[in-house]
């Protein structure tokens, strides 16, 4: 099979660093000052670990939800309470309003109540919101002011492939792993590369199997342009957890992006084995490397596998792959078929243009038009 160039995956994270607020105790009654209350806490998944990014926090109250803020890198979060005011009618209470500046603008806003505190948050509670989980509720109806910490909000996975990207490892590590992690992914949010990667290594020194910590460090080293040590640190996370599936789509990547077809159908078949039906991608970059390595039954078996599982069209390059492989079997019909369907689903990619010169040049050596 000729040479195609496939465009790469890339990942993403919106990592947002923010100050943690301290709980502040409402100003005694009939004070001038406004009653001001601050709630704290935290979200973390089951393992006890942050979040893999920001996460939004709503206030919900008699069924009407309230955006109330963002946590930041660690999972904290924090927002404000105004009694002294007049209470938000039913369309205020589903919007957020901007909080002011001495307290911390990134974290959102405050409700306002002229009723006693306590009496206007009966039956509100909190919830976090972050897409492939399902959020714990946290009452905060008071008795008292004195504590306005509201404790950690567990996040539970709602499938399979959203469990496999966190790490069961994170549980067991100790507080000090914990801080220097923590203090890695505040660096990394800021981009300092060498800071985040000096932080994730003396996690990973204290905890050696922090399967998480080698991930990120990993991250980092990429970042500071250090394939070597990228690859070494994720591997050793699979080291670490098996059952971690973030290393395995970093390392198909980079063998990708290296050419090197043995490593990358290793790690895309550990994807695969690992959650075969809900990454098209994985199949994607197998069909590629068992082409390259002259593995043609392989490489079609992969890519009809990835088209099975991708329903909604998010990879059309499996397309184009299995079209090229049917033309190696001089299968000219379906090939024509998929790469049609390619260029349906990307009309304007990169190779568009060739794309379309080859149908032509089947259709006349074929005689095919329909």
């Amino acid at each position: 099979m000729r040479s195609q160039t496939i465009v790469p995956l890339t990942l993403a994270l919106n990592v947002c660093a923010l100050g943690q607020l301290t709980p502040v105790r409402e100003p005694g009654i009939g004070s001038t000052q406004e009653r001001l209350v601050f709630f704290s806490g935290a979200v973390a998944l089951e393992d006890g670990s942050a979040p893999p990014q920001t996460v939004l926090i709503q206030k919900v109250c008699d069924g009407r939800s309230q955006d109330e803020g963002w946590t930041d890198a660690r999972g904290q979060f924090g927002f404000k309470v105004d009694a002294g005011k007049t209470a938000p009618d039913a369309t205020d209470a589903s919007q957020g309003s901007g909080l002011p500046s001495d307290v911390l603008k990134p974290m959102g806003s405050s409700s306002q109540y002229s009723m006693p505190i306590t009496s206007a948050l009966r039956g509100c509670e909190v919830q976090a919101v972050l897409p492939g989980f399902r959020s714990d509720r946290v009452s905060i109806a008071l008795k008292t002011l004195d504590n306005t910490r509201l404790g950690s909000i567990v996040l539970h996975p709602i499938s399979r492939a959203t469990a496999l990207t966190v790490s069961a490892t994170s549980l067991a590590a100790p507080p000090n792993a914990k801080k220097a992690y923590e203090k890695g992914l505040a660096a990394a949010s800021a981009q300092k590369w060498d800071s985040a990667t000096s932080e994730f290594t003396k996690a990973v020194k204290t905890y050696p199997a922090f399967a998480v910590a080698w991930y990120q460090l990993g991250t980092a080293r990429q970042k500071a342009n250090d394939a070597a040590g990228a690859k070494q640190a994720w591997e050793q996370a699979l080291k670490s957890d098996p059952k971690y599936l973030k290393p395995y789509e970093m390392l198909s990547m980079l063998a990708y992006g290296g050419e090197d077809w043995p490593s990358a159908e290793k790690y895309t078949r550990g994807w695969i084995q690992l959650d075969g039906e809900d990454f098209p991608a994985a199949y994607l970059l197998n069909a590629i490397a068992n082409a390259r390595l002259n593995r043609a039954d392989e490489a079609e078996h992969a890519a009809r596998e990835g088209l099975r599982i991708d329903k909604n069209g998010r990879i059309p390059r499996l397309n184009y792959v299995l079209g090229l492989l049917l033309i190696d079997k001089r299968e000219y019909a379906e090939s024509l078929q998929c790469f049609r369907r390619y260029l349906e689903l990307a009309p304007g990619a990169n190779d568009a243009a060739i794309v379309r010169q080859q149908v032509s040049q089947i259709e006349h050596a074929t005689g095919r038009t329909n």
